[in-house]
């Protein structure tokens, strides 16, 4: 049995590694120049500089030295809100950019969901999207080999809609409560403070959760800036029509620019000269009107397919399989406009996969029914109670029963009724008629299956040159881990595969026997040049 993804991969081969031109040199440097420029446009200050109650400041509040220090209101507020003006970084996905652009209908889809947003071809849907990188702390490098993400929130009149997504397609963990260990063994280790391979392989192996971990070793493991690579929100949703027909689908965001991935040699020069690469290309890009642009399409299941397939739909760890279902365009999601500041529109962005609108039932597997609960909670936790009422996160309408509590609190539904149900006039429900009145239950299995990751090495990687590149990506993380362990990730990669194990083996054995300089050498080596692998397949 043989797997298809939906999604069209398209390599950039570089043939020598000093020959590299950084994408963002093709555009004006609009990142440095972003000062100057707002010089150029105020030839004047702005305006009088006041105190944060809106007190012009006198100049001589401006300095504190010989005089009488405590008296000083102005040095006292500066110095206590700069003590108190970090909030919480987030557990995952603290590296991260910001930008605003919209979603636009560009086929008729309505005969598989009502929702507003996907209906009308033309119609342009305001978003806010948030580019990141999982596991590296906020000041992190962007250019290593690891999860990218897009957050996307749609502003559609029937409430927000927020997607999360990898830029591999299938997901690192089956069972939601395993997002704690992987949170904490794929992050920095409690006393070195280092990121550390024994905790990841020691986790990988006895969960045996080594299927996205795979994919991130092949050459998609470090796509070449925010950019040029695809994503997948991996969650099987149910959206309905407006007779209340369902279906079950995965969306997928395809770069209109193609995928373009780095090699270990080409990441490590970039990393080198600027551990900010994939923000200052997009922020240049945008600059420059070179808007980045994603096709969204659906992967869709009919309802009566759902449990006739042979394998299961709605596990995140594995593709659908290729010829049991369909894929449909939907629209664009086009990034058109920099935020305004970071720290107001970026930090202060918070996504749930729970935020839907009438024709999207949503997910219904443990994962999602597990995000649906734990994002609102950490959004509780960064932003305060009020985060739906910041600016970023504001849908276009609302009228609601939730009151008071930290600030924003907006207009704080006034003077109508504060609770529900009443007999004045407050906010009413709606019924939305065709919404469906099954509730479906998933039971997932929960042995280990080893074949969708064969599948994975033997079918979409198709060249043993991309084979080989794998097995010393992965002996690279090896080299320094336990032996215990080391043997235990071995035995599960040849489990995998035998091929996989025995690359695995040999490479680690020629590593060990290179001085440690040339180790570190041989870590970051383009072992050879990539190929497209991956999109002839698909075509089959």
């Amino acid at each position: 049995m043989r797997l298809v993804l939906s999604y069209i991969f398209v390599y950039f081969v570089v043939q020598d590694v000093t020959g590299y031109r950084y994408c963002n040199e093709t555009f004006p440097d609009a990142a440095s120049e972003q000062l100057p420029d707002f010089r150029r446009r105020h030839p004047r200050p702005i305006g009088v500089l006041t105190k944060v109650t809106g007190e012009p400041l006198d100049l001589r509040d401006t300095v504190t030295l010989n005089t009488e220090i405590f008296d000083n209101r102005n040095h006292f507020r500066l110095t206590s809100h700069l003590n108190r003006e970090r909030i919480p970084e987030r557990v995952v996905h603290s590296k991260g950019i910001g930008s605003f652009g919209y979603f636009e209908v560009t086929h008729d889809v309505s005969r598989y969901t009502k929702a507003d947003v996907f209906n009308g071809i033309g119609k342009r849907t305001p978003l806010m999207a948030r580019f990141s990188t999982a596991r590296e702390n906020a000041g992190g490098a962007e250019p290593i080999r690891d999860i990218k993400a897009i957050a996307v929130k749609m502003y559609t009149k029937e409430g927000n809609l927020d997607f999360t997504t990898f830029h591999i397609p299938v997901f690192t963990y089956k069972d939601p409560i395993d997002f704690n260990g992987n949170a904490h063994a794929f992050r920095r280790n409690p006393r070195t403070r280092l990121f550390d391979n024994t905790m990841r392989w020691d986790f990988t192996t006895n969960l045996h959760t080594l299927h996205a971990n795979l994919w991130a070793m092949s050459d998609y493991g470090i796509p070449d800036g925010y950019r040029k690579t695809n994503y997948f929100p991996l969650h099987t949703y149910e959206i309905y029509n407006k007779h209340g027909e369902i279906f079950y689908v995965k969306f997928s965001y395809r770069s209109e620019l193609g995928v373009y991935n780095l090699t270990n040699a080409q990441a490590m020069a970039i990393r080198a000269e600027d551990r900010d690469y994939y923000a200052r290309d997009l922020y240049n890009a945008i600059a420059a009107k070179k808007y980045p642009s994603w096709r969204v399409e659906m992967d869709i299941l009919k309802k009566d397919e759902i449990t006739k397939v042979n394998y299961d739909p709605f596990d995140m760890t594995r593709l659908w399989v290729r010829g049991t279902y369909k894929t449909v365009p939907v629209g664009r999601i086009v990034i058109n406009r920099h935020v305004d500041n970071h720290f107001k529109d970026t930090e202060h962005a918070a996504f749930s996969p729970d935020n839907l609108v009438p024709g999207i039932s949503g997910p219904h597997d443990n994962i999602f029914r597990s995000r649906k609960l734990f994002y609102p909670d950490t959004q509780n936790y960064r932003l305060g109670v009020n985060h739906d009422n910041i600016n970023v996160n504001s849908p276009l309408y609302v009228k609601t029963y939730s009151r008071d509590g930290v600030p924003p609190v907006l207009d704080n539904m006034r003077d109508a009724p504060n609770y529900q149900p009443n007999s004045f006039n407050g906010p009413m429900p709606f019924v939305d008629e065709a919404r469906p009145k099954v509730l479906p239950i998933i039971f997932h299995r929960n042995a280990v299956d080893l074949q969708p990751i064969a599948e994975f090495y033997n079918e979409i990687v198709e060249s043993d040159a991309h084979r080989q590149r794998i097995a010393e990506n992965v002996a690279s993380a090896l080299v320094t881990v336990r032996g215990d362990i080391e043997k235990k990730a071995l035995r599960l990669l040849t489990l995998v595969d035998v091929d996989l194990g025995r690359r695995v083996r040999s490479a680690l054995q020629r590593l060990r026997l290179e001085s440690p300089e040339k180790t570190r050498q041989q870590r970051a080596q383009c072992f050879a040049d990539p190929e497209p692998d991956y999109h002839d397949y698909l075509k089959e």
